[in-house]
């Protein structure tokens, strides 16, 4: 699984940013236009809306891991999750937890 979980973090990470420099390309670095843009019809609200919460949801995962002897500090994957996105993130917090147990603390 963690060779997957490595796979699955790379096309995580470039899968969305195929679409974003799209549309860096045509409106430029624009936060405000983005965040427009994230809502601008119900299908690209709701997809945008359903991100947004299971982000979140992944967040409270992970800081409530933390009791577990072990587990990856979260704020690595908090930093990947707001820049590039949970594809990304997620998959990438699975593959460090797949680590030995040796090379976790710390």
């Amino acid at each position: 699984m963690k060779n997957l979980y490595l796979v699955l973090t790379i096309l995580g990470a470039i899968v969305p940013y195929l679409f974003f420099f799209q549309f860096i390309q045509t409106e430029g670095i624009d936060v405000a236009a983005f965040s427009a843009a994230m809502f601008v019809n119900g299908a690209a609200g709701g997809i945008s809306a359903d991100l947004l919460l299971s982000s979140f949801i992944f967040w409270v995962f992970m800081f409530q891991q933390l009791r577990k002897k072990g587990s990856p500090k979260p704020y690595a994957f908090i930093v990947l999750n707001l820049f590039i996105g949970l594809s990304c993130a997620l998959p990438a917090y699975l593959y460090v937890r797949e680590r030995p147990e040796s090379m976790k603390a710390g």
